[in-house]
């Protein structure tokens, strides 16, 4: 009986800590905070809240269901990056090089997103509710606009 118990328990024990496990690599996070560059790293489900990010370069960067809500992106380079699911609430999004990027799923409620280049960008499903978007291609419905690349 003992033995079975203790085999139940340490069947079920990971499943107790789940949802405490961090996704992201903590050696990656670490260079993210310390350099502003993080060049394919893995930020996948990180809490980047109210980080300041200016000019960061995340370009192939994995940040699936990153926390960035107020984060400030200023100017950064997210290039071939994928944000699949990602929290941007209230999030400065502005002069952003997102160009070849996976936003499915992204939360831009109330996110300021100007002069930013989406250009071949995946945007399936994005909350774009109060979101001001100024001189970005991204809209509401209608038929695909043609997106500008920069030069």
């Amino acid at each position: 009986m003992k033995l079975q118990l203790l085999a139940a328990i340490a069947l079920a024990t990971p499943l107790f800590f789940a949802n405490s496990v961090k996704a992201e690599n903590p050696q990656d996070l670490q260079k993210l905070l310390s350099t502003g560059e993080c060049i394919e790293c893995n930020l996948s489900g990180a809490n980047l809240s109210g980080a300041h990010l200016i000019g960061a370069d995340l370009r192939g960067s994995k940040l699936e269901g990153a926390n960035l809500v107020g984060a400030n992106l200023e100017g950064a380079d997210l290039t071939g990056a994928n944000l699949a699911g990602a929290n941007l609430t209230s999030a400065y999004v502005t002069n952003v090089n997102m160009k070849q990027t996976n936003l499915n799923g992204v939360n831009f409620t109330r996110a300021t997103i100007h002069d930013s280049n989406v250009y071949k960008a995946s945007m399936n499903d994005l909350n774009l509710t109060d979101a001001e978007i100024f001189n970005t291609g991204i809209g509401i419905g209608g038929e695909d606009a043609e997106i500008p690349d920069w030069k």
